[in-house]
């Protein structure tokens, strides 16, 4: 399994760009599922980076949750709102799980999230955190009259690939 942390030291590139999209959206991503019928699903999630590990976190009981209990495949991806790209955007495709002991992190993570936040989900129930094993990651960045396309597998270095 590559974690974040791990992710973040084998691409640097891409998770400072992946951390940069992330803040500047309030946290928000995009979350590709697949749905029972096998289409895709597009949901707004805000990921969260919890003791090294990036999780993947929203409101509890809905329809995303299930699709990732029943296929652990997903692709998460940093919500764009400029159309020429200037400031960049990341993606990653992964498998999410739940983490031995994930029925106490909720509740850390319901008051991080309330502290960050002020959206409180504290007290509430709910069995529904997973962490992602990240499998692939990507960015791209708009440079002068060219795109930059990085790309990381595990096991590998980043590679750039620029097209003009």
């Amino acid at each position: 399994m590559t974690t974040w942390k791990e992710f973040a030291q084998a691409a640097p590139r891409i998770a400072e760009i992946f951390l940069r999209r992330h803040a500047a959206t309030g946290n928000l991503c995009m979350l590709g599922t697949l749905r029972s019928d096998g289409f895709p699903r597009i949901s707004p999630v805000e990921p969260r980076i919890f003791e090294g590990q990036l999780a993947v976190v929203g409101m509890p009981d809905t329809t995303k949750f299930n699709d990732l209990a029943r296929d652990p495949r997903f692709c998460l991806h940093t919500a764009t709102v400029d159309t020429h790209v200037k400031d960049g955007d990341a993606q990653a495709l992964r498998h999410s799980h739940q983490p031995a002991g994930h029925r106490a992190a909720p509740t850390i993570r319901a008051q991080q999230l309330y502290d960050d936040t002020g959206f409180d989900l504290r007290g509430r129930e709910f069995d529904q955190f997973y962490v992602a094993d990240i499998t692939v990651g990507s960015a791209v960045e708009v440079g002068d009259g060219h795109l930059d396309v990085t790309i990381w597998k595990p096991g590998e270095a980043e590679r750039v690939v620029r097209k003009h």
